[in-house]
């Protein structure tokens, strides 16, 4: 009879994961389904995005050159992808919470749910950040170093935005770090105590992170590097805030 019953349970948990692993695989052809949508808007839209960021480049006029025949194709597709991930980011992180949503209790659902437009304005922000404040720094001095070398300014279409998709990107995604965590301190991974343990560790670590995203000179790495420190002492302090208010909630409880 146990043997019976064992192999009850065994033949439950298989069709609970198959229905589990069915779920999954829908969520992930609706995501998939909306990025091949995304990219097609961004294909269609990239020209007046493409003129917008030649017109609006900052400190320098650009007169953009193609070096290979694909340069402009390169460009369009780069471009459109950018589009793509900035349109499926809501989409993916609400499917991922709609299917993890049935382990959840009521209060957690409704508390993690307001992280998914949270963390798709997070990944704005770090990504206006980038294009509004670091990059012109970062063009303005390499400006200068060009011309300090008497060098001919001649910019080249897909390095230029291959320049800005690869900066944007790391930017977007290092401003989700308060989001993550807050996150981690909800579940109980992250403490005020650990952060202070591992604080010159983090420090490096994103001055590392700065060197990697930004073009190899000091205004630059400083310009990435320095609002990444904040941004983690901003994180850490939230952290903190919430940590000592959970653990507050037991004593005021009757």
């Amino acid at each position: 009879m146990s043997a019976n019953k064992q192999a009850q349970e065994q033949e439950r948990l298989e069709r609970d994961w198959v229905v589990h692993l069915t779920e999954l695989r829908k969520r992930l052809i609706v995501v998939a389904a909306w990025f091949v949508a995304a990219l097609c808007l961004g294909l269609y839209a990239s020209p007046r995005i493409l003129t917008f960021i030649k017109r609006d480049a900052g400190p320098v006029e650009l007169e953009w050159s193609v070096f290979a025949l694909t340069d402009g194709l390169v460009v369009y597709m780069k471009c459109a992808l950018l589009v793509g991930v900035l349109l499926t980011l809501p989409v993916l992180l609400y499917h991922l919470w709609a299917f993890a949503r049935p382990g959840l209790t009521e209060a957690e659902a409704k508390s993690t749910l307001v992280y998914v437009p949270i963390s798709f304005l997070l990944f704005a922000a770090g990504a206006g950040f980038g294009y509004t404040v670091a990059i012109p720094m970062m063009i303005r001095f390499m400006i200068q170093l060009n011309q300090g070398i008497g060098a001919a300014e001649v910019y080249g279409i897909h390095h230029y935005v291959s320049f800005l998709v690869s900066f944007l990107l790391p930017m977007g995604i290092a401003f989700e770090m308060p989001l993550v965590m807050l996150f981690l301190t909800r579940i109980g991974l992250l403490a005020p105590d650990r952060v202070k343990s591992v604080r010159k560790y983090a420090y490096v670590g994103l001055a590392i992170t700065g060197t990697l995203i930004s073009p190899p000179d000091f205004v630059s790495h400083l310009s990435v590097t320095i609002p990444l420190l904040v941004l983690f002492e901003i994180s850490a302090f939230l952290s903190a805030r919430y940590y000592r208010r959970r653990s507050l909630v037991p004593a005021v409880q009757p």
